[in-house]
């Protein structure tokens, strides 16, 4: 999925982008939602694509990976093995260029409805602050968490996030 749409004629069109499909499966334990993948992430048809985003830095010492080595379906792979899972709170919406802020006529994903498929799920995390307002909404009866935002534009270095993001960890582990 990851469709771009133009609305409109010409330069002054306004672009309508729409999430990829969930990376989830039935031992997803922890879900992440981003809002909606950024031009770059779109335009490579992958989730945090950007070079500069965070992501799979941030998630490497969770999961125990060298994310970053790994290709993009290594990388899913080694995530889906760790129990997390991956989408998007925003199914479609109107936004030139790739800030949350920009964000505008947004059609939610039905979370809800993923969620009741994922029997193990403990957790679900909201990579940054749209994500976690848009989300919370979409989401009861399971425990979440607000994480900072991965994005090159959340210009907090990694390790500044890191300690929220290491608290995926605890979600992960089979008690």
């Amino acid at each position: 999925m990851g469709v771009v749409e133009r609305l409109g004629s010409g330069p002054g069109g306004v672009s309508r982008k729409a999430s990829f499909p969930p990376v989830v499966d039935l031992s997803t334990r922890a879900l992440i939602l981003g809002s909606l993948p950024g031009d770059a992430s779109l335009a490579a048809g992958r989730y945090y694509a950007h070079p500069q985003n965070q992501f799979w830095r941030l998630l490497s010492p969770v999961v125990e990976v060298d994310l970053p080595a790994l290709d993009y379906c290594e990388k899913l792979a080694a995530l889906k093995a760790a129990g997390i899972g991956l989408w998007d709170v925003v199914q479609s919406a109107t936004r030139p260029g790739s800030s949350d802020a920009a964000i505008r006529d947004a059609t939610a994903n039905d979370v809800a409805a993923l969620i009741a498929t994922l029997p193990e799920l403990k957790l679900v995390a909201f990579n940054g602050r749209t994500a976690a307002k848009a989300g919370q909404t979409l989401v009861h009866g399971i425990e979440t968490l607000a994480l900072p935002s991965s994005s090159p534009l959340h210009t907090v270095g990694v390790a500044a996030k890191q300690p929220a993001w290491n608290a995926i960890m605890k979600y992960l582990r089979y008690e």
